[in-house]
């Protein structure tokens, strides 16, 4: 299929800005282009405020969007995508601010460190001391405990994936939801959409194993649960998840298999392609219909495990 129109207006103006792929560029270049691209400003929220918790590395940065004075609302942790080594919570800052108006949830964006800087665990390490915290002082927050998601967008969709493996054998955090767009999960397996997309658009495979590499130690990490989610031995009692893929993108099939891993093992699944749109779409809502598409899904998501009530929203696998 072929990409749709908005996302081929969107693509010509990103390859002016970016003409050659990431791993050309280096990773200085990479950041600040990444930096210098205009983002829609999202919409107001009762309450956004930025504050620094305590992480076994040092302080972590987060910012907190509350929709609402209501006390005890549900929560969702996010970590932003930028291939551990891109981005902040700035990117992720107008999907913030919609889910967390939409879904009447306190929403955290984690501002974990980055590689190559800071290379596996210590990103991961951010993410789950990250989680931990909010499980224990969301009442500072306005926020109800009980009631946690934990999701995230590619680079950062691995990070919520592996949070949940981690805490599947301590059971320390009541989380009802993973959101996982576009996840990396596995290191660099040539699967079919490896192979159709790796020239991109966006993100090229050669991009996707520059990423990897940039974050991880050595070899030895590639078959690390903490590092690739993929490699863990069990999926079985898990939280439910839901994952959304991009047809456009070399990372597609990564994210629909694990599903299936997740499924297999008796974990409630849904799983959503979006056709006609590329890595990184999800960012995009008001510029990218599918996009604006995504992010509705994911409320609806959210509200049926915050609030149950039947959804629409996605495809359950295997469907």
């Amino acid at each position: 299929m072929s990409l749709d129109p908005d996302a081929e207006d969107v693509l010509l103006a990103m390859r002016t800005l970016m003409p050659r792929p990431y791993h050309e560029v280096g990773i200085d270049e990479a950041r600040r282009l990444s930096g210098s691209r205009q983002r829609r400003p999202g919409p107001p929220v009762n309450d956004v405020s930025d504050r620094v918790i305590p992480g076994p590395h040092g302080g972590i940065p987060i910012r907190v969007y509350r929709p609402g004075g209501e006390r005890a609302l549900p929560m969702l942790v996010w970590l932003h995508g930028g291939g551990w080594a891109l981005g902040s919570v700035d990117n992720s800052d107008l999907t913030s601010r919609m889910i967390a108006n939409e879904a009447g949830c306190v929403v955290v964006s984690v501002d974990y460190r980055l590689a190559p800087e800071h290379k596996f665990p210590v990103p991961f390490e951010d993410c789950l001391e990250a989680v931990r915290w909010v499980a224990g002082h969301g009442e500072e927050i306005g926020g109800d405990p009980t009631r946690l998601a934990v999701g995230g967008e590619s680079a950062g969709a691995n990070l919520a994936a592996a949070v949940a493996l981690v805490d599947r054998e301590r059971g320390e955090l009541p989380i009802s939801l993973q959101v996982l767009v576009y996840p990396a999960t596995e290191y660099a397996v040539e699967r079919p959409s490896w192979r159709r997309n790796s020239a991109g658009p966006v993100m090229t495979s050669r991009d996707v194993v520059w990423f990897w590499d940039l974050y991880l130690r050595d070899e030895a990490d590639r078959s690390d649960p903490r590092a690739t989610p993929s490699s863990a031995t069990a999926f079985d009692r898990l939280p439910p998840a839901f994952v959304l893929t991009a047809e456009h993108d070399p990372l597609c099939d990564d994210g629909e298999a694990y599903a299936r891993r997740l499924s297999a093992a008796g974990v409630d699944v849904r799983k959503k392609r979006y056709d006609g749109v590329f890595h990184g779409f999800f960012g995009m809502p008001g510029v990218l219909a599918k996009a604006t598409e995504a992010v509705n899904d994911v409320v609806v998501a959210l509200r049926e495990v915050f609030d149950p009530a039947p959804v629409n929203a996605s495809t359950p696998v295997g469907d």
